[in-house]
């Protein structure tokens, strides 16, 4: 089963998004956990997940968080699918990230 944590500045906005995120895995039979935390709790929250997925507003923090997860694939969301809340859209392409 994969992990994939998303990251923003509060973790409330990427929330709402994971709800969308497990229908759209659950539909596709795509085993994996999903979860949301702000950007202050990556190396406690995020440091053991196959993918970290940030938000479009905390973007700019892709640097820092690689460094504070070394090893962990860290990717931004599409701004576009991010607000659609594109669940489906955000998990293929977590899907061609980690398999």
């Amino acid at each position: 089963m994969k992990k994939i944590v998303l990251l923003c500045a509060a973790g409330m906005s990427t929330s709402m998004l994971v709800k969308t995120m497990e229908k759209a895995a659950a539909e596709m039979n795509y085993e994996c956990q999903i979860s949301a935390y702000p950007t202050s709790e990556a190396i406690k929250r995020a440091s053991d997940a196959d993918l970290i997925l940030l938000g479009p507003q905390v973007r700019f923090a892709l640097n820092k968080i690689q460094a504070q997860c070394p090893g962990v694939m860290v990717e931004a969301i599409d701004m576009r699918m991010y607000g659609r809340m594109d669940g489906k859209g955000v998990v293929e392409f977590a899907k061609s990230k980690i398999g």
